[in-house]
């Protein structure tokens, strides 16, 4: 039996948008520049969200990816040999008062993957070819410099050794003994190729 024509479904796909600089004016009376909102929106490196961008932004950076992942992708940083990142972040401090500091866990190890075809996957999965556990390191409000790069240190572990941790979230102890001891900023690259020889398993 004839089954007619395929139907093509208008899923209203975005146009491709031209990288911002920041001294773009917004269209509007005195509603100022992309940078005047860049500034209110992230004026502290410390807060949670925007730490954990920065975090993902030095990987990006380390592993000379070209574009920033779309929000809704199953992993962070995809490197131009196609191997993905997934970027988790703790800390310390935190961008409030405490009472004592925080403990080092990193979480949501497992994810379910969307697309805009077929929506959720029925199952969360480790989704990412290298996992960055990336920890900053300072104890004290006084020593905290978030341009300091140096204050970062970066675990990182294959796919196979996160998965076989079965775990949705991992405290520090856990994260050294499948990572090993961590690197600074000048050896993430190198870490991140030496777990991906095989990228594809």
């Amino acid at each position: 039996m004839h089954s007619g024509p395929a139907i093509t479904v208008d899923r209203h796909a975005p146009r491709e948008l031209t990288p911002l600089d920041g001294g773009e004016m917004f269209r509007g009376p005195d509603a100022g520049t992309v940078l005047d909102f860049w500034r209110y929106a992230m004026p502290d490196l410390r807060t949670n969200t925007t730490r954990g961008l920065l975090a993902e932004f030095l990987v990006h950076r380390a592993v000379g990816a070209v574009d920033r992942n779309t929000e809704w992708e199953s992993f962070d940083v995809l490197t131009p040999s196609g191997v993905r990142i997934e970027v988790k972040t703790s800390a310390y401090l935190q961008a409030w008062g405490q009472a004592r500091l925080s403990d080092i866990r990193f979480s949501r190890l497992r994810g379910r993957v969307w697309t805009p075809e077929t929506g959720s996957a029925s199952e969360q999965s480790y989704n990412a070819d290298v996992y960055v556990f990336a920890c900053h390191t300072a104890r004290t409000h006084t020593d905290y410099d978030p341009l300091d790069i140096g204050q970062w240190h970066f675990y990182i572990a294959p796919r196979a050794l996160v998965e076989a941790t079965a775990q949705a979230s991992l405290g520090l102890a856990a994260v050294h003994r499948i990572c090993g001891d961590p690197v600074g900023y000048e050896d993430l690259a190198h870490r991140i190729a030496a777990c991906t020889t095989h990228p594809e398993d």
